[in-house]
Order: structure tokens, then C-alpha cells, then sequence
């Protein structure tokens, strides 16, 4: 029975108990005040002595024949003293005089039985009624993994989960021997703890001051504790409510779990106190702290007025500021004079700056801000500030396939082509020669402020090889280089670092004819030119490799004539006819009307055959030669009546002698 009360407590219950017999003055009047004075209470005072395990006192009538207690339902059970020793019990016997009395140790365990029961019924309700709607004051025994075991003062602790005492870290909020306020839940474990709830005890501390916040519609503190689906639980005054992730912000906030930690003040929207439900909402706050600037704002806001914003939000096309209530577009057009590849690069998120108001639109209730238009336009004097000659320095801030942006000072922008880069024609990318971040030097070209556009050259700053071209590489100068690069209509040649001079298909060879160059030449090559020709202007340098052998065609026309007859063979035919060698390298043109016999036949030539043509025709200038087998056969008869016409030598001869001469000569061929 020790184990029943609390170890080093007084007990101070007290217990009703009957009252002996002899104690009774008087005897009852009726049966209800007999059953009254039969119950008086029971304390420390009143414990028998431990030599007795039994109490028996009885009120009886002086009749023998009295019923006894037991029957008329009068029987009552008293505790006493852990450290009293027996534990007295009331009996009521209610025998008559005359019956013989029962054995001692029969009455001694049917009171320890009695009582016992009694005293367990007892304490399981006085425990149930003191849990089921009431705060109980406990101490933290032990955390574990998963519960906080709590000494609530009855015969078993209680157990409550830690999820409930858990900061918004993770770390427990108690430790053994602290004090906490609890609740007791239905049921028990299988270990038999009693189901405890340190939030439903905090609850009730917590519901009045949240009741009263939420009719009074006045914001509260909450401390944010954890993520859970669809938006945050935060903790007020001890109590857990739910803050909705649209209630969170005025814009969705993609990272909950970044808040775990901050308070934040919100407003209570709904209240289901027989759930336990708490619903908050931050939102409504802030849409009322925003109407309220944007009715400020709006007192102020007129375009072309400065007024102070933050950074709200950065896109791809400008930044949206805060004024007050109101948010406006700064374009990423309006924010710099100069060029600029995101706003990032300008303002960042949070940034406070100031803003000109553009353009309002009342209806819509859009702003359009500018920043760049609180300082002068760069462009109006740059011809002033720029020359062209002038020499100027600046940061490569873009590099492009068409050449790089130099930024010569905030809103100024200059443009530096490929082709003013370097001399050399061979460089492929701008990025091979200059990056981004880089500090050149430069020349102004070109200042146009109205495009807004300021040409730069680079090359400028040194020396122009072209120049001294033609003192270094005189016209008829035989040179030598690399083939570096192979083309349909020739071969260019590097003769030094950056010139490079052009062999056309047309002069690599006197007597071949040439259709592409890798006939002659291939890449790698070393080979020597002469050079024919230089435009600096144009960067040009035209060289040739036939002009190493001396021209066939000077040697033909300087050996032959008009009306020579020589002997050459056709080379190919054509629909107008051959084309025929009559010299090596050196080709000539016999058209199909000059291809006939003595008779005026026309002949078929054929690739191969070899003739006797006659020059009719030669262009020095472009090397052309015109041949005729026609003019063979009549320079033949000519010949022929020329001899025909000469005096006879032999006065003796006659006309029939000479007749007969020709006939014999006719006959011999």
C-alpha cells in the first residue's frame, strides 16, 4: 500500500469514516440522521493504534435486533499515514449482541482487501479528474530521442513528444529539472506513461490574449518554427498557429524554409477554439501598410519628380523600385547613358536609390522611372571631348565577331572594327587580340553624336607596313615566301609577318593553262615571285610566278611575221575551229573558214594531225595568232604562175615545148 501515496508527502486527505457507538450521545432519530452521524472525517488525529488492524465502531440501537450497516449500504473505507503503519478500515457489523464474534485475522483481511480496492478507485478518479480540462505544473524528468517523461505527482509520470518543445532550430526548449505546464491526453503508452501535451496547456495561457487580438483586429507576434505543407507554423505566445503560404507576403515566397526563426507581426483571421485551430495571416498586414504609402506616394507623384525607391525585383529588361506603396519599371534603357548587358550590373536587390519619374499613368497606375536622366547626356559634347586623331583609353566591355565596345567613361561608348585592329589581314576573331576587362589604347576616327556612335582604331598606333611597301619591295623585285593559302582564282603568298601578296591563276605559268592553282602550287610551299604590282591604299600586293621564265610569246613575235608559213600540229578542235602548237608554249587559231584545200574543199582536222598553216594574223598585246591552210595552197599557185610568166632562157623554145613541159610536170606529181 506504500506504493499508492507519494514518497516524503503528508497525506492530508481527509476520510469520512463511522463513528463507534459509544461516541453516539444520543441515538438517531430516523434512519437518514443515523446514516449521517454515522460519517464523520478522518485525519491524522483519529488513527488507531498499530496494535489493532481493524477500526470497528458501531452506533446501535439498545434492541438486539438492529440490521447491520452492511446492509443498509452505510460501509466506508479511510486511509491513513504512509509511514503510520496499518492502514485502518471502517466495518460495520451491525451483529446483535447475542451473535459470537468472528475470528481476528478473518476480519483483519477482509479490510485490507476492502480498502485497498476502494483506494485505487479513489485515486484513478481523483487523477482523471484533475487531467481531463485543467493545467498541471510538472517537472522534466529525461528527453529521449522522441518524448520528454514529466513527474506530474500521480502514481505514473506522463510523456509528451518533443516535436513540442523544439525551438525553431531543432533544440529543446527544457532540460531535466525545469518546470513545464501540461495537459493530460486520453489514454496512456504502452509503457504506462500518461499522455501529456505541452501545447494544449500553452494554449490555454495563450487563447485569451489570441481571442482578444483577433476581435480587436490588431496584429500580434509570431515566431516562425517550421515549414509544413502549404505555408509556415509559427508559435504565439506558446501557442501554434498556421500561417498559409499565400498569407505570407504580398508575392509568393519560393524559400520558406529561409524564414524558419524571424517573427514577424500578423493578424489573426480565424479561430476555431474547440479544434484548437489558429489561423494567421502576415499578408493583410502588409496590404494594409502598402495602402497606406501608396496614399502618401500618390500625394507626391507627378512626372519629371526624384523620389526615393528600393530595389523590389531585377528581370532581364529593368529592375522594379519601390516608392511606397507603388512600385515602378526602371528600364534597363533608362538606367545608363552607356550599354549595359543585365541591371544587375548596375543596382542589385535591396539597393536604395533615387529615380525620376518618367512617364504616370493614373488608370493603370504604372510608373515609368529613368535613372540616367538625373545626369547630362555624355553624347552632347563628345565631338568636343573626342577629336578624331585624339588618342584616348578605355575598358574593353563587349567583344563581338565584328570587333570590340571600349567604354571611354560612363555613357560613352566606342566601337573598335576587326579590321582597325591590326595590318594584318589574317587575324579570324577580335577575342585573338583583346578581352573583356582589358585596358587598350586607341585613335578616334569617327565621332557621329547624333547615332550616338564613336569609331576607334587600334592598329593606328603602330606603324602601317604598306606604306613603306614600295621602297621595300620595288615593282619587278623577285621575292619569296610561304604559300599560306590556296583559292579558286590563286595563291597568296606571306613575303613577311602580316603582307601577303596574291599569285592570280593567270600567272603562274607561260604556256600551261592553268585552271586552279594546286595544278602548280600546294599550301606550304616556299616559292619565289616577282612582284607586279602595290596599292597600299587597298592593301594589295600582286605578284607572279610565270615572269621567273622569259615569255614565249615575245620570242615568237620576234621571230616571226605576218604571211610566214610554218608547220604545227592541231592541239584539240572546237565548233570554229583548231587550236594548233606551233610553238612550244605558243598556240595558235586556224578557223574552220581557212581549213579547205587548193580545190576549196574543206578539211577535217583532227587532234594530232600536223599541217602547213600560214600566218594571217598576230596580237602581240594578246597573244594571239591566226593560221590558214587556205592561204598555203594559194600562196602555192602563185608561185606557180609566177614561174609561169618569167622570159624562156632557150630562144629555141616553143609554145608547144613549153606545153609538153607542163604536162610532163603534171604527170610527175
Amino acid at each position: 500500500m506504500s506504493k499508492l501515496t507519494r514518497q516524503g508527502e503528508p497525506t492530508t486527505t481527509k476520510r469520512l469514516i463511522q463513528q463507534s457507538a459509544k461516541q453516539a450521545p444520543y441515538p438517531p432519530r430516523t434512519e437518514c440522521e443515523a446514516q449521517q452521524r454515522g460519517m464523520t472525517l478522518f485525519d491524522d488525529t483519529t488513527a488507531h493504534n498499530s496494535d489493532s488492524a481493524t477500526a470497528v465502531a458501531t452506533e446501535a440501537e439498545p434492541t438486539a435486533s438492529e440490521t447491520t450497516l452492511t446492509e443498509q449500504g452505510l460501509t466506508d473505507q479511510s486511509v491513513t499515514q504512509q509511514d503510520q503503519g496499518p492502514v485502518a478500515s471502517v466495518a460495520s457489523t451491525g451483529a446483535s449482541t447475542d451473535e459470537a464474534p468472528h475470528p481476528a485475522a478473518a476480519d483483519d483481511k477482509h479490510a485490507s482487501e476492502d480498502f485497498a480496492s476502494a483506494l485505487e478507485n479513489f485515486t484513478t478518479e481523483t487523477e482523471e479528474a484533475v487531467g481531463e480540462d485543467r493545467v498541471i505544473k510538472g517537472t522534466v524528468l529525461k528527453l529521449t530521442g522522441t518524448h520528454v517523461v514529466v513527474d506530474i505527482g500521480t502514481k505514473s509520470e506522463g510523456m509528451l513528444p518533443l516535436s513540442e518543445v523544439l525551438d525553431h532550430e531543432g533544440n529543446p526548449k527544457v532540460k531535466p529539472g525545469d518546470e513545464i505546464e501540461v495537459m493530460r491526453e486520453k489514454g496512456q503508452t504502452e509503457e504506462g506513461y500518461v499522455n501529456l501535451s505541452h501545447q494544449k496547456a500553452a494554449r490555454i495561457h495563450a487563447w485569451e490574449e489570441i481571442e482578444k487580438a483577433h476581435h480587436e483586429k490588431r496584429p500580434i507576434k509570431a515566431v516562425v518554427i517550421e515549414r509544413t505543407k502549404g505555408g509556415l507554423t509559427v508559435d504565439i505566445l506558446g501557442a501554434r498557429a498556421f500561417l498559409p503560404g499565400s498569407q505570407v507576403d504580398l508575392r509568393p515566397i519560393r524559400n520558406l524554409d529561409g524564414m524558419k526563426g524571424q517573427t514577424l507581426e500578423v493578424t489573426v483571421i480565424k479561430v476555431n477554439k474547440k479544434r484548437g485551430n489558429i489561423v494567421v495571416s502576415r499578408k493583410e498586414l502588409l496590404e494594409g501598410e502598402q495602402n497606406e504609402k501608396r496614399s502618401k506616394t500618390l500625394e507626391h507623384l507627378e512626372e519629371g519628380s526624384i523620389l526615393t525607391g528600393v530595389v523590389k525585383n531585377l528581370t532581364e529588361y529593368g529592375a522594379f523600385v519601390d516608392l511606397g506603396g507603388l512600385d515602378g519599371l526602371l528600364h534597363i534603357t533608362d538606367m545608363s547613358w552607356g550599354r549595359l548587358t543585365h541591371p544587375r550590373d548596375l543596382v542589385n536587390v535591396g539597393d536604395q536609390i533615387q529615380v525620376k519619374v518618367l512617364k504616370y499613368d493614373k488608370e493603370k497606375q504604372r510608373v515609368s522611372l529613368g535613372f540616367k536622366q538625373l545626369t547630362p547626356d555624355p553624347w552632347l559634347d563628345a565631338e568636343h571631348r573626342y577629336p578624331v586623331g585624339a588618342h584616348v583609353s578605355g575598358r574593353v566591355i563587349s567583344v563581338t565577331d565584328y570587333g570590340a565596345f571600349v567604354e571611354l567613361e560612363q555613357g560613352i561608348e566606342g566601337l573598335v572594327h576587326v579590321s582597325e585592329m591590326t595590318w594584318s589581314k589574317r587575324m579570324k576573331h577580335p577575342s585573338k587580340l583583346v578581352n573583356v576587362g582589358d585596358q587598350v589604347e586607341c585613335v578616334v576616327l569617327n565621332v557621329n553624336p547624333g547615332e550616338r556612335r564613336i569609331s576607334l582604331g587600334m592598329r593606328q598606333l603602330a606603324t602601317n607596313p604598306w606604306d613603306a611597301l614600295h621602297d621595300k619591295y620595288p615593282v619587278g623585285m623577285t621575292v619569296e615566301g610561304r604559300v599560306r593559302n590556296l583559292t579558286d582564282f590563286g595563291a597568296f603568298i606571306e613575303i613577311e609577318d602580316g603582307i601577303d601578296g596574291l599569285v592570280h591563276v593567270s600567272n603562274l605559268s607561260w604556256t600551261k593553262r592553268v585552271k586552279h592553282p594546286s595544278e602548280v602550287l600546294k599550301k606550304g610551299d616556299r616559292v619565289k615571285a616577282v612582284v607586279l604590282a602595290i596599292e597600299p591604299d587597298k592593301r594589295r600586293l600582286s605578284l607572279g610566278v610565270k615572269q621567273l621564265q622569259p615569255d614565249v610569246w615575245e620570242t615568237f613575235f620576234a621571230a616571226h611575221h605576218v604571211g610566214d608559213v610554218i608547220h604545227g600540229k592541231v592541239l584539240r578542235v572546237a565548233a570554229f575551229g583548231a587550236f594548233v602548237e606551233i610553238a612550244e608554249g605558243v598556240e595558235g587559231l586556224c578557223h574552220k573558214s581557212e581549213a579547205v584545200d587548193g580545190n576549196g574543199q574543206p578539211l577535217h582536222l583532227e587532234p594530232g594531225v600536223e599541217h602547213d598553216f600560214k600566218i594571217i594574223k598576230m596580237s602581240p598585246e594578246d597573244k594571239k595568232v591566226g593560221l590558214s591552210i587556205r592561204a598555203v595552197g594559194e600562196e602555192a599557185s602563185r608561185s606557180e604562175v609566177e614561174a609561169y610568166k618569167q622570159p624562156v632562157s632557150s630562144t629555141s623554145s616553143t609554145i608547144g615545148e613549153l606545153i609538153s613541159w607542163k604536162r610532163a610536170s603534171n604527170e610527175n606529181n
